[in-house]
């Protein structure tokens, strides 16, 4: 009986320390960090800024748009953007306006314009990125790895 072969496929440090497993790792940190300010250091920036208990409530009405995901999923997969390809193009738009609109929440006074911050915060757009960025990652990654990117 002879020995069993050694193992051919790749160890876990390097499926994860590939170009398109970093690729993933990076886009998704992109895309929960909105979801994270949003969640958790919005309600308390807007406490310490002397905003009242009920209108912090009401921002967790700003995850209602993600229940209209159905909706703008077919969407995105129809349309395009003129650049860089169909789910990179998509991406792109959505962090720029994740960035604008996180940056112009910083500069806004709370106690006059809480329905502008409630409207920028709204996670629509970040629903979008994560959106693409998990049929990219459907699309790019190989087969093998499907289930370590799961984990």
């Amino acid at each position: 009986m002879s020995p069993l072969p050694a193992s051919s496929s790749p160890s876990l440090k390097e499926q994860l320390l590939t170009r398109r497993m970093l690729i993933c790792i990076f886009t998704g940190f992109s895309s929960g960090l909105p979801l994270y300010v949003i969640y958790q250091l919005l309600p308390l920036w807007l406490r310490d800024q002397g905003v009242g208990l009920a209108e912090i409530g009401f921002f967790a009405l700003v995850g209602v748009p993600y229940t209209w995901k159905f909706i703008w999923s077919p969407l995105m997969d129809r349309f395009s953007l003129p650049m860089l390809g169909h789910r990179r193009g998509w991406m792109l738009l959505t962090q720029l306006f994740l960035l604008i609109a996180i940056a112009s929440i910083g500069f806004l006074d709370p106690q006059k314009s809480i329905w502008t911050i409630a409207y920028l915060a709204a996670p629509g757009e970040n629903h979008c990125q994560t959106q693409g960025i998990h049929k990219l990652r459907a699309k790019m990654l190989a087969r093998h790895t499907k289930i370590i990117r799961n984990v």
